[in-house]
């Protein structure tokens, strides 16, 4: 697929990104390769290869769930600049 500096101008515009011309035809040239490799891997014949959502195999990659003792409320409430004994104390946002 040939890529052309106007489509990369509309997908600029519908991003909302100013691009000048030298950033223009960068692009056409960096997303023209992108697109030359993926028909390249295209062509490879994965029939029969099954999907797989890991390059390697993992069995389990989570921790055991163990209960245990929290952070206290006092203790964490330290680690914020203004507190009011219950919360943390932040800018009211309208």
């Amino acid at each position: 697929m040939k890529i052309t500096e106007q489509d990369i101008i509309k997908v600029a515009n519908l991003a909302r990104l100013e691009l000048s011309a030298d950033d223009v035809s960068n692009m056409v040239e960096k997303v023209g390769e992108i697109l030359n490799y993926i028909d390249k891997l295209n062509e490879l014949d994965t029939g029969g290869v099954e999907p797989t959502t890991h390059a390697i195999s993992v069995s389990n990659a989570f921790r055991d769930d163990v209960v245990q003792e929290s952070l206290a409320q006092e203790k964490a409430l330290q680690n914020g600049p203004l507190q009011n004994g219950e919360a943390f104390v932040v800018p009211k946002i309208i």
